[in-house]
């Protein structure tokens, strides 16, 4: 069952927007989050550039470099409320060196970052493996190979 989503979709300035905004059509953006929520939900999804990556990536984790995707989730219940930031560029390098399609490994990171909004984390193994099987699950249903 597919759950109703509030979506707001924003793109921060980009050096090179075009592949990004091709990747993430706002219709696709919604149906692989919707693949992965168990409620009703409304989330933000901003995509960044590296230099917003950084700075946010440094004040909430305290780690100084850009990182793909940041989950800041408000509320689990009985709405999930969050917001996914994305690093364009940081996405862009990582599709690159993984061999992977720029809009699959959106997808991967949207996915994950919305089971992370529901609670879902991989710190310790055995939450790693459920959380990468549920992505798995997940993005085969959306038609996307495991990116694992």
């Amino acid at each position: 069952m597919l759950h109703p989503l509030r979506l707001s979709l924003q793109f921060a300035r980009l050096t090179t927007p075009g592949p990004h905004r091709a990747a993430l059509p706002r219709q696709s953006v919604a149906r692989w989050i919707r693949h992965a929520l168990a409620r009703e939900a409304e989330i933000t999804v901003r995509i960044v550039d590296e230099a917003e990556g950084l700075a946010l990536n440094t004040a909430y984790r305290k780690q100084d470099h850009a990182t793909n995707v940041l989950t800041f989730d408000y509320s689990r219940e009985p709405v999930v409320c969050a917001d996914l930031v994305l690093c364009a560029p940081v996405v862009a390098r990582e599709a690159l060196e993984q061999g992977k399609i720029l809009q699959a490994h959106y997808t991967h990171l949207i996915v994950h970052g919305t089971l992370h909004a529901q609670g879902w984390d991989h710190i310790k193994a055995a939450q790693a493996r459920a959380m990468e099987a549920r992505e798995v699950q997940i993005l085969a249903g959306l038609g996307v190979r495991n990116p694992y």
